[in-house]
């Protein structure tokens, strides 16, 4: 089906995040839900700075970075706190405050994204909550001190299989659930500082992670075609929904998590 989504380049998206910085986890290459939200927040105005989990991704996120005049892009683990209080602590260097934060990092074994949940293993299901879900809080936890005294927004992304089961998804569904959870309770303790923050529940997007699941594109023809909107969504559809949640526009909005998936999630039969 041909799209009818207007291209980000047309929309006018003015000043949304003029002033505004923003610190960015979980750029993969440039068809990344984490790059759409990221190069829609800088065409709105706001700088970022980029992390990359490991040497071997450097290589794709600088250039990515570098493009959108990112000043700021350091290597970050954060399944290890000390590099996550590093980074933070160096970059509080180069800035003064941090308004928002993008969280898009997630990781489970390939095997166990396919066959059975009850086959996962305790490790694989160790490092799932690990990457998936308690990297929020860390980084949270860690950013906390360079945004309290201007508040701010922190957006992560999420699935349906958060929900409900979805063939295949096994331990990131748990993983997800988990952090949809935290994000209900980071928002309830971080809303004295002024500090929102929300998920956006994505559909299916043809990214690098997304690839790794067993029957993905199996996937993407049947939501495609039982969406109430009868297409799947599209990248630059997520990041523009994080712009709002970035933006004052969703000043009174925390603890939520929106489907933006062309309808799907409100589908029974």
């Amino acid at each position: 089906m041909e799209s009818t989504v207007e291209n980000s380049s047309e929309i006018n998206l003015g000043k949304l995040l003029a002033g505004k910085r923003g610190v960015v986890f979980g750029v993969a290459n440039d068809h990344s839900l984490a790059w759409s939200c990221s190069r829609l927040a800088n065409l709105a105005g706001a700088e970022l700075a980029f992390s990359y989990q490991a040497p071997t991704l450097e290589r794709r996120v600088r250039p990515l970075a570098e493009s959108i005049n990112s000043k700021f892009i350091e290597q970050c683990d954060l399944s290890d706190d000390n590099q996550v209080d590093a980074f933070f602590t160096k970059l509080g260097k180069s800035w003064p405050s941090i308004d928002f934060i993008i969280h898009a990092v997630a990781f489970a074994n390939k095997e166990d994204l396919e066959g059975r949940f009850v086959d996962t293993t305790r490790k694989g299901f160790s490092l799932a909550l690990d990457v998936s879900a308690y990297t929020l809080t860390s980084v949270c936890k860690y950013a906390l001190p360079y945004m309290k005294d201007n508040g701010g927004s922190i957006v992560t992304l999420s699935y349906y299989g958060a929900e409900k089961v979805i063939p295949n998804y096994n331990v990131m569904g748990v993983a997800k659930a988990a952090l949809e959870a935290s994000v209900r309770y980071l928002a309830s303790d971080l809303g004295g500082h002024n500090i929102r923050v929300n998920a956006i529940s994505a559909g299916p997007v043809r990214t690098l992670a997304a690839m790794g699941i067993s029957g993905f594109r199996d996937m993407l023809k049947y939501v495609e075609q039982r969406t109430p909107l009868k297409r799947n969504v599209q990248a630059d559809e997520v990041g523009k929904s994080a712009l709002y949640f970035l933006s004052d526009l969703a000043s009174g909005v925390t603890g939520e998590v929106l489907h933006v998936d062309c309808g799907y999630s409100i589908v029974g039969m």
